[in-house]
C-alpha cells in the first residue's frame, strides 16, 4: 500500500460530486473544503483474488483469499480519505464483484460493487479498480457480491478513523477488530445447485464456526471416513484458535463483525461485560451485555476491560442462535492475559451458549440499541412513502423461493444502474413490484400457499429526496410453525430505526409506538420471527440500490428488492462498470 496527501479535497474521483441535491464541479468543492480544513489522504491497495487450498477449521478445502489471506486484509484508513483498490480475478472459472458494506458510496454509486444491480461482473484474467471516499468514521465490511461467493472466504474489515486530532466520547487502549462467521465444507456451487433443483435440497446447517477464520471441525465426525489423510487434520496450523493478548488493566474496543451465511449468533468473552458504544458506524448510548447477539451483516463496537484474574486465560465463543443447529460446534478463541502462555487453555469449559429459540433477549438487545446523546441524528416526522415488505416464502414452477410481497427478485443481464442511466427499457421488467400486501387477510402464523408466488425484475422508483418508511414484516416458511430471523442490507444509505414489534405489523396504531427521538441508524437490521420492524430513510443518493436479506442462500434465492432514485443526477459511467447484457455495445473497453 501507497499513501499520498490530497490536501482540501474529499478525494471523489469524478469530476462532479453531489451535495443536498446539487452537482457541483470539482473546483467547488476543493474551494469549499478548503474553508472547513478539510484534509483527507488516497490509500491504495492492490489485491488479486485466487483460489486456494487452505483448512480454516482443519478440514481442507479450497476457498476464496486476498493475497493469500482469508480473511482478507484490513483496510485501515480516516475519514474523508479516498480508497483505490486495483482488484485482480485470478479464479481461472468465475466472475467477481466486491461491495464496500457501509459506504454510501456518495458520488460514486458504480462503485458499491453489487454485480447486477451497479456493474458487470469482473472477469477472470481481468483487473478492476474501485475508487471511493469514505467519509464517516466507524466499521465496515467488504464482501464478494457475486453468486455465494463471500461464503467461500473472500472477505474482510474496513475501519474508518477519525481524522487527526479528533477522538470519540469513550477511552480505550487498544483497537481490534474480529469477523464472526459459519463455514460449510461443500461449494458454494454445490449449494447454489441444490438450492435451484427440482426437489429441493437445503444448503443444512453449518459444519464450523469461525472466529476470524479459525475454527475446530471433529474430524472424526466426518460423514463418510476419507483415506486421504490431508483431508481433515487438527494438527493444521490454519485451525489453531484464535487468540488476543490483553494487559491486565486495560480496555480494549474491539470492532465485533458478523459475516455468517446462514447463521445469526451470539459473542461473548468469559467472565466479561461487553460494553456496547458503536452499531454499523454510528455512536450508541452505551449499554452493557454479557452476549452480544449479532446478524450477517451487522458491525458493533464493545469495549470490554482486562479486569478479571490475570493468572488464567478466559474463552471467547461464537454460538447459534434462532437456528437448532445441533451438530454445529460452538466458535471458541481465547483471551489471553499477558504474560500467560499463549497455548494455556482455560481451566473451565466454554461458557453455556443462549437458547437458541429464545428470541425475548434478541428483540430486547435490538430494542436498546439508540443514538448516543450529542450524536443523535434526528429522523423527519413523517415519511412521504410507506412500503410494506412481506418476507416469506413459495414455489416458482415447482422451485423454492424466498420472496417479498410474494415476488422473488431475478436480477436482469444488464445492470439496473446502466439500463436507467443509458435507458435502455427492455432491459428489465418496468412494471414496479407491489407496495405491500393483503395484510387484512393474510395469517403470518400459518403456512401459506402463495398461489400467487412469481418472479421479477422490476424495481421500486423513489422520488428523489423523498422520507421512505420500510416496513420488514416477518411470517411463517413453508415449514410449520417455523419462522426465520433475516438481516435486511441497505446499500448506499443508513436508515433510521423506528422500532421491532411482535405478531403483524399494525399499520393504524404502531406508526404511534415509532422512536423518533433517538434512534439509532445503521444499514443491517433484523426482522424478528413472526415480527416486524419499522425503518426510514432519505432517497437523497443518486443511484441504483440493493435492499436484501444477507443470508446468502436467502439472496440467492430471491429475497431482496432494488431502489432507483435521483438517476438524472447521476454523473456518467466509468466504461470499466461495462461488458455484459445490452451495456457491450455502449462503450469500449
Amino acid at each position: 500500500m501507497t499513501t499520498s496527501t490530497v490536501k482540501g479535497s474529499n478525494g471523489l474521483p469524478q469530476p462532479y460530486s453531489y451535495i443536498g441535491g446539487v452537482i457541483f464541479s470539482r473546483t467547488v468543492i476543493i474551494a469549499l473544503l478548503n474553508s472547513s480544513g478539510v484534509e483527507g489522504r488516497i490509500r491504495r491497495y492492490k489485491w488479486e483474488v485466487k483460489n486456494e487450498y487452505k483448512a480454516p477449521d482443519c478440514f481442507r478445502k479450497l476457498v476464496l483469499t486476498i493475497n493469500g489471506q482469508t480473511p482478507g486484509p484490513t483496510i485501515r484508513v480516516r475519514q474523508n480519505d479516498t480508497v483505490i483498490v486495483q482488484v485482480t480475478n485470478n479464479l481461472f472459472t468465475e466472475n467477481l464483484a466486491i461491495h464496500w458494506h457501509g459506504i454510501r458510496q456518495i458520488g460514486t454509486p458504480w462503485f458499491d460493487g453489487t454485480e447486477g444491480v451497479t456493474q458487470c461482473p469482473v472477469l477472470p484474467g481481468t483487473t478492476f479498480t474501485y475508487q471511493f471516499v469514505v467519509d464517516r468514521p466507524g466499521t465496515y465490511l467488504y464482501h464478494a457480491h457475486y453468486g455465494m461467493q463471500r461464503e467461500a472466504g473472500l472477505y474482510g474489515s474496513i475501519i474508518v478513523g477519525l481524522p487527526e486530532g479528533e477522538a470519540e466520547p469513550f477511552t480505550y487502549d487498544y483497537d481490534r477488530n474480529i469477523i464472526l462467521n459459519d463455514w460449510y465444507h461443500n461449494t458454494t456451487t454445490d449449494q447454489a445447485v441444490g438450492l435451484a433443483s427440482v426437489p429441493f435440497q437445503w444448503i443444512g446447517e453449518p459444519q464450523s464456526l469461525l472466529i476470524h477464520g479459525r475454527g475446530r471441525f471433529n474430524c472424526s465426525g466426518l460423514p463418510v471416513p476419507s483415506s486421504d489423510p490431508g483431508l481433515c487434520n487438527a494438527s493444521y496450523s490454519d485451525c489453531s484458535p484464535y487468540r488476543i493478548i490483553v494487559v491486565p488493566g486495560k480496555t480494549y474496543r474491539l470492532r465485533i463483525s458478523s459475516l455468517t451465511s446462514l447463521s445469526a449468533l451470539s459473542f461473548q468473552i468469559e467472565g466479561h461485560n461487553l460494553t456496547v458504544v458503536e452499531a454499523d458506524g454510528h455512536l450508541v448510548e452505551p449499554f452493557v451485555v454479557q452476549n452480544l447477539f449479532i446478524y450477517s451483516g451487522e458491525t458493533y463496537s464493545v469495549l470490554v476491560t482486562a479486569d478479571q484474574d490475570p493468572t488464567r486465560n478466559y474463552w471467547i465463543t461464537s454460538n447459534i442462535v434462532s437456528r437448532l443447529a445441533p451438530n454445529t460446534p460452538p466458535g471458541l478463541g481465547v483471551f489471553v492475559y499477558y504474560p500467560n502462555h499463549l497455548r494455556r487453555s482455560p481451566p473451565t469449559i466454554p461458557p453455556a451458549a443462549p437458547m437458541w429459540n429464545n428470541s425475548r433477549p434478541r428483540m430486547e438487545q435490538s430494542q436498546a440499541i439508540k443514538a448516543r446523546q450529542g450524536y443523535i441524528i434526528t429522523p423527519p416526522a413523517v415519511s412521504d412513502r410507506v412500503i410494506v415488505l412481506l418476507n416469506t416464502q413459495n414455489e416458482i414452477n415447482g422451485r423454492r423461493r424466498w420472496s417479498v410481497n410474494n415476488v422473488s427478485i431475478t436480477h436482469p443481464k444488464t445492470p439496473y444502474l446502466i439500463a436507467l442511466k443509458e435507458n435502455l427499457t427492455d432491459a428489465f421488467d418496468q412494471n414496479p413490484p407491489p407496495n405491500g400486501y393483503d395484510d387484512a387477510n393474510y395469517n403470518i402464523f400459518i403456512v401459506q400457499p402463495n398461489k400467487n408466488g412469481t418472479s421479477s425484475n422490476g424495481i421500486y422508483r423513489l422520488d428523489f429526496n423523498t422520507t421512505v418508511d420500510l416496513i420488514l414484516q416477518n411470517a411463517n416458511t413453508m415449514n410449520r410453525n417455523n419462522s426465520e430471523t433475516h438481516p435486511w442490507h441497505l446499500h448506499g444509505h443508513d436508515f433510521w430505526v423506528l422500532g421491532y414489534g411482535e405478531g403483524k405489523f399494525d399499520k393504524f396504531n404502531d406508526p404511534g409506538k415509532y422512536n423518533l427521538v433517538n434512534p439509532i441508524m445503521k444499514n443491517t437490521v433484523p426482522v424478528h420471527p413472526y415480527g416486524w420492524t419499522a425503518l426510514r430513510f432519505r432517497a437523497d443518493n443518486p443511484g441504483a440500490w440493493a435492499f436484501h436479506c444477507h443470508i446468502e442462500s436467502h439472496f440467492f434465492m430471491g429475497m431482496g428488492v432494488v431502489f432507483a432514485e435521483g438517476i438524472e443526477k447521476v454523473g456518467k459511467l466509468p466504461a470499466s462498470i461495462m461488458g455484459c447484457g445490452q451495456t457491450q455495445g455502449l462503450y469500449r473497453p
